[in-house]
């Protein structure tokens, strides 16, 4: 996938892009001056998944600015910043969840999945989402079994094939780490678990309807250390054979598991590139202050 930001045709653009003006744009503007804008995009020549020109808005406010960045494969990008910069709005622009939440548009922008938008009027968003599966901040929980939790969505997408249902439910439960501690209670309520085991129950699930990449928003945040530990060692195993971006504002977490790291503020990247580059020698002040912890 070659790097072409500006030869890349919009999906569509909005008659009024640049009319919206919103008060944290302005704001962060006054008070940072000209370091609100990106050094530079994260590119690859091995992208999984691209977003190329990607403004997003709530109503009338323009919270994601003219993204641009390309993920690798089978590796883990970490995206980092401040609470309330756009993080989890764009993690949902790239598999098309953030179309469910009330008021929200992708204005204008592409985003590149196999050389083809996943936004084009051809493409089945539930396939999307099948192919780039994502885990949320809080485990999400259907009022059923623990192995019919994980069976929910490889029924749906028929991907149960040349096995018994509980057989496969066990092999995914397996591959999170999670069988041994509930092999008797795979009929119980998944609700009856700990946080920590229902997020993983919640990989396993994503995992089970064979995606190719996997989006993180905060997996971690309502889980306590030793979950955590457990979560971050998944990802090491899955990271050869997954793209994974997760979305975390634990520097110290994004240290320990990605391969590249992206800084957000504002609704805009600012800085991206690879993890120990970011960490020991950020290009941009904003980066340095966040990494300082000075800001966020």
């Amino acid at each position: 996938m070659k790097w072409a930001k500006d030869n890349i045709p919009l999906r569509r653009q909005s008659d009024n892009l640049n009319g919206i003006s919103p008060a944290e744009e302005i704001s962060t503007k006054a008070e940072f001056g000209d370091a609100v804008q990106a050094l530079s995009p994260l590119k690859s020549d091995n992208s999984a998944l691209a977003a190329l020109g990607i403004h997003v808005a709530y109503g009338n406010t323009r919270v994601l600015h003219d993204i641009y960045c390309h993920f690798p494969a089978t590796s883990v990008t970490a995206i980092m910043g401040p609470s309330g910069c756009g993080k989890s709005t764009f993690v949902k622009v790239l598999n098309r969840t953030l179309e469910l939440t009330l008021n929200a548009r992708v204005e204008s922008g592409s985003v590149l999945f196999h050389d083809r938008d996943i936004y084009g009027d051809n493409e089945d968003p539930l396939e999307v989402r099948k192919r780039i599966g994502i885990i949320h901040q809080r485990p999400i929980i259907f009022p059923m079994s623990v192995a019919e939790n994980v069976l929910f969505g490889a029924r749906f997408h028929r991907q149960i094939v040349g096995m018994k249902p509980r057989e496969y439910a066990e092999m995914y439960i397996d591959q999170v780490g999670l069988l041994d501690e509930v092999k008797d209670r795979l009929d119980n309520l998944a609700s009856e678990l700990s946080g920590g085991q229902q997020q993983r129950l919640c990989l396993a699930r994503t995992l089970a309807i064979n995606p190719e990449i996997i989006l993180m928003d905060e997996p971690c945040s309502a889980i306590d250390p030793i979950a955590t530990e457990r979560i971050e060692e998944l990802i090491a195993t899955l990271r050869d054979s997954y793209t994974i971006i997760i979305v975390t504002h634990n520097m110290s977490q994004a240290k320990r598991i990605s391969n590249q790291a992206v800084f957000m503020f504002a609704g805009r990247i600012i800085e991206a590139g690879d993890r120990d580059t970011m960490f020991s020698n950020p290009q941009t002040e904003l980066a340095q202050r966040f990494i300082q912890g000075s800001i966020g």
